[in-house]
């Protein structure tokens, strides 16, 4: 009767997990349901956000010019939630799903209360959406008062935290379960480390967001009767920024996670890769305070402290990553006989697989876009000369678009094969994306910083005020850098439409694919094992990456010294 039972154990066992062949590792059937439910999620979301962020930059094109005032915030509003919010945000608690139930080889806790958070992010979006869209929620992305949007815009807002709150507990309570349940020997991976990380940022995140969130929401009833507005926005900028520090945490995982399965590249040092992390916990959200850097009821003390002395160890943290994850490629690379060179392992890379390239690109971005524009905006004398102006959102389509969404879109090319079983289709396109959009996406982001620095206003919807009383012509190379971040924009959308329609027809009509047959799709190396079970890749020469690690500190040096000495030229000292 025992062996009976046993064996009807393990036959329930064996239906509720299936083994993947490219990784080795356990699937669960209910894992891998909710990851694909968040991840198709996300995809939606990104499209909408994405066809809002064109008619932006449309109407952000003096010769085009495309929406009225309305609608041109309504569309801005719905550009900054559904992209640095919903998309983001479905795709992050996939990845928390993968880094912890699939990576650890054990069932996922609570998979009821998992959909249940998937049901009230999914209603909180569409919520938000429709609240945009009637019309009278055009508070953008910040929702300063003493702007006011509609009650269900505010709801919404609060179902999708808590719904992407309970999934961070629901992956807290999974790393418990498998180390009861002992599915995994020693630390928990790199990649799973990278995602607690951004776990535990996310629950600071999200606690900020419902600490104002919610007397906002009760304003917007009548039953609050004032919301002060410095106190929402020392608040508000707890989510709005902190949010955009998870993503950080959560596309360097998923640089080292794609590193490890296409090319089996382990870190240099997993505890200097650890630390690095740690110092993102204990630092990142502080760089909150460069938002808040032109209010008078702050005091310079606080301020200065915030983005200098703190803000420079989660810097240090970026740093780290920023040489480990290409040291790792050229150690993997080196090991497989690209040894000619200080480059060869650089140019024997598997460009043409999208993962990869698309891995790549977004650290190289992440890097000089993102990282040194975010450190001198963060700096309190020089923030004072750009904050209003459209180079700030020029930083974070560095940072956002150029790092996080390039690095999901990559791991999506490997999700589709890995979770749905699907090949990919339009391999030649696939091939193509990343560069399409990574280049469009650069565009932006430099045109759009270029424009801000010659002093173009940061959200107003016409910068050749047609409709002022009294007139006022920006330089004709304001109007260039204008003209071609409206070109860079199309080029981007065309990548991430391409993305999309990549993927929902890779899911829906791409061939099946299981065994061995999957690895050889995938495009990866013989050498990729278990992610979830690499350790470091031990001492190795790597001139490679030496040599980008030191163009990148002369390219930083120079460009802060730059900033200071515009800084100087406008403000002179008498």
């Amino acid at each position: 009767m025992a062996a009976i039972t046993d064996a009807a154990g393990a036959a329930g066992v064996g239906a509720r997990f299936r083994t993947c062949p490219v990784t080795g590792l356990k699937v669960e059937r209910q894992a891998e349901l909710l990851i694909r439910a968040n991840a198709v999620a996300a995809v939606v979301f990104l499209l909408v956000g994405g066809l809002f962020g064109l008619l932006v930059a449309l109407t952000r094109w003096p010769a085009v010019h495309l929406l009225p005032a309305e609608w041109f915030y309504i569309v801005l509003t719905g550009h900054g939630t559904n992209v640095l919010l919903f998309w983001i945000i479905f795709f992050e608690i996939a990845v928390l799903y993968f880094a912890s139930a699939i990576l650890l080889n054990c069932r996922l806790a609570t998979p009821r209360l998992a959909w249940l958070a998937f049901a009230l992010m999914v209603i909180g979006g569409m919520m938000v959406d429709v609240a945009v869209l009637q019309g009278d929620s055009t508070v953008m992305f910040t929702s300063y008062p003493p702007m006011q949007a509609m009650p269900h815009f505010y709801l919404g807002l609060i179902l999708f935290a808590v719904g992407a709150l309970v999934g961070c507990f629901i992956f807290f309570g999974t790393l418990v379960i498998a180390r009861e349940e002992g599915t995994y020997e020693g630390s928990i991976p790199l990649v799973t480390f990278g995602a607690l990380t951004a776990a535990i940022i996310a629950v600071f995140t999200i606690v900020s967001g419902a600490i104002i969130l919610i007397p906002t929401f009760l304003w917007s009833l009548g039953i609050i009767s004032y919301i002060d507005p410095l106190m929402y926005k020392l608040v508000w900028w707890g989510l709005g920024h902190s949010s955009q520090q998870v993503n950080v945490s959560a596309h360097v995982s998923m640089w080292y996670l794609i590193a490890a399965i296409v090319l089996g590249a382990k870190p240099l040092s997993e505890k200097v890769s650890r630390t690095a992390f740690f110092l993102y916990i204990l630092f990142l959200q502080l760089a909150s305070a460069h938002h808040l850097l032109v209010e008078p009821g702050i005091s310079s003390e606080w301020k200065i402290f915030n983005t200098s002395y703190a803000m420079y160890l989660a810097v240090l943290g970026s740093l780290i990553h920023g040489m480990t994850v290409p040291g790792a490629i050229e150690a993997a690379q080196r090991k497989r006989g690209f040894t000619k060179g200080a480059f060869e392992w650089l140019r024997k890379a598997p460009w043409g697989n999208p993962a990869f390239a698309g891995m790549f690109l977004s650290l190289v971005m992440f890097g000089f876009l993102g990282g040194i524009t975010g450190v001198v905006v963060g700096t309190e004398q020089l923030n004072l000369i750009m904050h209003n102006t459209l180079y700030v959102p020029g930083h974070f389509h560095g940072t956002v678009v150029a790092g996080t969404t390039l690095a999901f879109m990559a791991g999506t090319y490997l999700l589709v094969p890995l979770m749905f079983r699907r090949e990919i289709m339009f391999k030649r396109l696939a091939q193509w994306q990343p560069y399409l959009f990574g280049l469009g996406v650069a565009g932006i982001s430099l045109f759009m910083m270029g424009a801000g620095t010659l002093g173009v206003p940061r959200r107003h919807w016409d910068i050749t005020f047609s409709d002022a009383v009294i007139p006022y012509e920006f330089s004709p190379a304001a109007i260039l850098m204008m003209t071609l971040n409206g070109l860079s924009a199309i080029m981007a959308a065309i990548g991430g439409f391409a993305f999309i329609l990549i993927v929902v027809c890779s899911i829906l009509f791409g061939k099946r694919v299981d065994g061995a047959e999957m690895r050889k799709r995938l495009d990866v190396s013989p050498l990729a094992g278990a992610v979830g079970q690499y350790g470091s890749a031990g001492t190795i020469k790597l001139p490679g990456t030496i040599i980008l690690v030191a163009v990148f500190f002369v390219a930083f040096v120079l460009y802060y010294y730059v900033n200071w000495k515009y800084l100087a030229q406008l403000w002179p000292l008498r």
